[in-house]
């Protein structure tokens, strides 16, 4: 008869499960991770999360590969660390892919555990965030691994725009592995350990005969640079896991929510004299867009998103009045401001964002319009720069627009005009709203007058001074209702803590319909 087996005895097996299943891939390949300048799975998601919230999920899964002897081979967790915790005490999801174990391959078992927990986020309406660490689809599972990266994909789309989807390339993101990141609403990157491609410079080599390091590839400066692949480049893991901690504070838990309020400290009334001096009122002098945000919102802090990919459109987050609102403004300080194909579609991505989460938008305005030239109409600036304006169009979430200085052309429409539902639209004095500047206007409408005028210089500085009057200020649209009140800049704070006061009821709906057709 066989000795009954004691509790404490299965006590110890499982606290030897646990203690195995935490070793991860063993002290050496740990050892390296740190020596790349990594840090492994469970140190990010322990950095990541409040202390000692993280619960396991599947802590004890094995993939069920009999092929090239992966039998013999097998780790518990298999790959990847899945599971829930809180960040400022808001409950998150969370995977977190192990390098250590089998590079962070994926095979089935690992894609299911991630499935497993986006299925459960979506239920819940809880944030995901993945880290990301893996040489792409484990080799030696074939099309089970491939089947794996799918049934993430499809998570990916099927919860987009009901929970925030956030990533973080933390190493390397291969081939497939790059897809599900590219459809979540973030993605951070870590600059010099992690780069994302779909396919690498041995291959690129063989095939283009290009010469190239990963870095140069797919970096986190190229992506956050060049490609707009990713919206941050972090100097560290350590760095990238408090800037995930931080972004998360502006963001609701789910599309049924309002984004977080916190106690504001900062006058709502508070004048904001310095504004006269930031917007200059030579149109042709640059100046920061960025002053004029700080100085508007609370404790002059702005989150910037993106701040390096087409930098003549800024966007982020901010506080009004304690409250989370997206920020999109031109930049004068680049390129005059004007919207490219690439500011267009960064422009426009925020947008949606914004709108799919419940985020009112302050839209700040100083635009001359759309970038002319053969290459941008070559490249599709038409159907690029439509996208913002479908985005604009699109969103029904409270929005407030300030034009500080020029508003030309079909950029002024797009910028969240009246004209495409915007709620309240102010305007400094400074304010320029018309088809275009004065010197090409005059140079098309009173060509004939300048020509035959016996000084056409004299005459040119004549019509372009009566335009100026007529149409160079805000007092042309604010006679039609275009623009709600021209206001003086020093009051731009507390006219935007009243507008987004007054729109906290907003209800408004789109028609009907399965979904739209954004140009693509």
């Amino acid at each position: 008869m066989s000795e009954e087996i004691t509790m404490e005895q299965k006590i110890k097996v499982l606290e030897d499960k646990i203690s195995q299943a935490n070793e991860a891939g063993g002290d050496a390949r740990v050892e390296k991770q740190h020596k790349q300048g990594k840090l492994t799975a469970r140190e990010r998601i322990n950095l990541l999360l409040d202390n000692g919230s993280f619960v396991e999920l599947d802590k004890f899964v094995e993939h069920q590969n009999y092929n090239f002897g992966m039998e013999k081979t097998k780790f518990l967790g298999d790959g990847v660390v899945t599971g829930y915790g809180k960040i400022d005490g808001r409950q998150v999801f969370v995977y977190a892919q192990d390098f250590t174990i089998f590079g962070g391959a994926l095979g089935l078992a690992h894609a299911r555990k991630i499935t497993k927990i986006m299925d459960m986020a979506v239920q819940v309406g809880c944030p995901v965030i993945g880290l990301s660490d893996s040489g792409g689809a484990r080799i030696q599972e074939g099309v089970r691994g491939l089947a794996g990266y799918a049934e993430i994909f499809l998570r990916n789309v099927q919860a987009s725009g009901v929970i925030p989807q956030i990533s973080a390339i933390m190493g390397p993101s291969a081939g497939g592995a790059v897809y599900s990141p590219a459809m979540t609403d973030f993605i951070a990157m870590v600059k010099d350990t992690s780069y994302m491609f779909i396919t690498g410079p041995d291959v690129v080599k063989t095939v283009t005969n290009e010469e190239v390091t990963s870095e140069e590839l797919g970096g986190a400066v190229v992506h956050t640079t060049e490609s707009g692949v990713a919206q941050f480049a972090a100097e560290n893991d350590e760095d990238c896991l408090s800037l995930l901690r931080e972004l998360f504070t502006f963001l609701p838990l789910n599309n049924m929510e309002d984004p977080p309020a916190i106690k504001c400290d900062d006058p709502i009334d508070r004048k904001v004299d310095k504004l006269r001096d930031i917007v200059p009122t030579n149109p042709n002098k640059p100046y920061d867009m960025k002053e004029v945000v700080s100085s508007i919102v609370d404790n002059e802090y702005f989150f910037e998103v993106a701040e390096n990919y087409a930098p003549n459109i800024i966007v982020g987050f901010a506080r009004v009045n304690g409250k989370t609102v997206g920020v999109v403004g031109n930049q004068p300080n680049v390129l005059a401001g004007v919207l490219d194909i690439k500011s267009s579609i960064k422009g426009a991505r925020f947008v949606r964002f914004c709108d799919c989460f419940n985020i009112p938008l302050l839209t700040l305005v100083d635009v001359p319009g759309f970038l002319p030239g053969v290459d941008q109409e070559l490249n599709g600036i038409i159907l690029h720069g439509a996208k913002l304006l479908y985005a604009y169009c699109e969103a029904t979430v409270p929005r407030v627009t300030v034009i500080t200085r020029k508003a030309y052309g079909g950029a002024y429409d797009v910028m969240s005009s009246k004209h495409l539902r915007g709620d309240i639209n102010l305007a400094f004095p400074t304010a320029e709203i018309a088809v275009m500047g004065p010197d090409g206007a005059v140079n098309i409408v009173n060509r004939r007058e300048i020509a035959e005028a016996s000084d056409p210089v004299a005459e040119k500085a004549r019509l372009v001074e009566e335009y100026k009057e007529l149409f160079a200020n805000p007092y042309r649209a604010a006679n039609l209702g275009y623009i709600d009140e021209v206001i003086k800049p020093e009051d731009t704070r507390i006219r935007v803590v009243n507008s987004f006061e007054m729109l906290e009821g907003k209800r408004q709906n789109n028609p009907p319909k399965k979904h739209g057709l954004i140009p693509l």
